[in-house]
């Protein structure tokens, strides 16, 4: 089987780095990249400039077009499709007369990811996403993974899925994930894991456990998710656990405690005596302090409620001798959630600098000093991946792949 894969929604192209750093014959023959609304399309033009482009089968090129607009049958072969698709509303909004009797709702990306399964066959698929798809939406929790495993099974694959936290496997955020592996029911792969129990293939035999050891298992609940994916979508709800697996639409899900590796800590990401526009101005400190405090705000909602906002401190400055937290879009904007260091040269506050979280993600220095702007840096590394975790995985992937015809 040849190592073939096309990435969809891939931002900066942390799938293809990580294949890349297998060197062991991964080949990408196609990829999809688009930013809504945006002027110029950052990620894309640097993507381009570490991979060059790549052709449809009509030798056209459409790589940085809505992949809305592609015809799913002009994308070239693949062995594996990947890709870190938004969480959104996955439920269905009405039925067709089509084959495949369903239409989500417009612009919910899901569906291209279903579309291009359905026109190419993939045999296998890895995907990411926020670890709260598996709760959403909250007032019919489980619905959007269950539409999602739902289409999967419709079209003959087994699926495995984990929250990963990234620290707990070596690296320097505490960064936590889906991953979703599927796999067809057809390949060599599918018809040895149709004989293995599912709670073994969730704690010991699996994909995901394979590349992210499991270090304990609580109980494992299961549920029959039915076939109807409309049915699914109104009235389908389930408490899905950090782990599972799916196969003919029979869900089995447990809580695992993850193996703990030695992670890397915020402080051996850190630069020295960094330019000065990345420290805070002593004018910005008191509202840096308020936004990283306890805070208890009087509301009213909209209904004439009053209730009081509660939250608690937020360490500041983010401490050396622990991993990073959750690195967001919004990193180096003047906000709760952005990182504040000590400067291991100065001792004076600052923000992390593109470099800096380059590295909390796994990417190599400077990988997106492609000529875009400071803050479309940040941006692009807020939506990336964790490069080591798809390494990881696409070292399990190459054994399963030598075994096949």
């Amino acid at each position: 089987m040849e190592k073939t894969m096309c990435e969809l929604f891939a931002g900066v192209g942390g799938f293809r780095l990580g294949f890349d750093r297998l060197r062991s014959g991964w080949k990408t023959t196609w990829f999809s990249q688009w930013e809504p609304g945006a002027k110029t399309q950052w990620a894309h033009d640097c993507y381009l400039q570490h991979f060059g482009d790549s052709t449809d089968m009509n030798g056209k090129y459409h790589t940085g077009d809505d992949i809305g607009t592609v015809e799913k049958s002009t994308i070239p072969d693949h062995t594996l499709l990947v890709g870190g698709f938004p969480c959104q509303d996955y439920s269905v909004a009405h039925t067709l007369s089509s084959s495949h009797g369903i239409e989500g709702k417009k612009g919910v990306l899901w569906w291209q990811i279903r579309d291009t399964l359905v026109a190419k066959k993939a045999p296998f698929c890895i995907l990411e996403n926020v670890d709260r798809l598996l709760k959403s939406p909250a007032k019919q929790r489980g619905r959007d993974f269950g539409v999602i495993l739902a289409c999967l099974a419709a079209l003959g694959y087994s699926v495995e899925w984990r929250v990963v936290n990234a620290a707990q496997y070596g690296a320097a955020q505490r960064r936590r994930r889906t991953f979703i592996f599927a796999y067809h029911n057809d390949t060599g792969y599918g018809r040895k894991m149709a004989n293995i129990p599912a709670e073994d293939i969730i704690e010991r035999h699996g994909f995901m456990a394979k590349a992210f050891p499991v270090k304990d298992m609580g109980s494992v609940s299961e549920k029959v998710l039915g076939e109807d994916i409309v049915d699914v979508s109104d009235n389908f709800a389930f408490d899905f656990e950090n782990a599972g697996h799916m196969r003919n639409g029979i869900i089995h899900t447990a809580k695992i405690v993850e193996e703990e590796e030695e992670p890397r800590m915020l402080g051996d990401i850190l630069q020295k005596n960094v330019d000065e526009k990345f420290y805070i101005p002593g004018d910005k400190m008191a509202k840096w302090t308020y936004l990283k405090g306890a805070k208890k705000i009087p509301r009213t909602s909209n209904d004439g409620h009053e209730y009081v906002f509660s939250e608690g401190p937020i360490a500041f400055p983010d401490p050396w001798d622990r991993p990073g937290r959750t690195m967001l879009t919004s990193e180096s904007t003047l906000n709760r959630s952005t990182h504040v260091v000590s400067d291991p040269g100065t001792g004076r506050l600052r923000l992390l600098t593109p470099v800096e979280t380059e590295r909390l993600q796994g990417f190599e220095d400077e990988w997106t000093n492609t000529g875009m702007p400071d803050r479309m840096r940040y941006f692009c590394m807020g939506n990336a991946l964790v490069v080591p975790m798809i390494t990881r995985m696409g070292n399990v992937l190459d054994e399963i792949i030598a075994n096949e015809s």
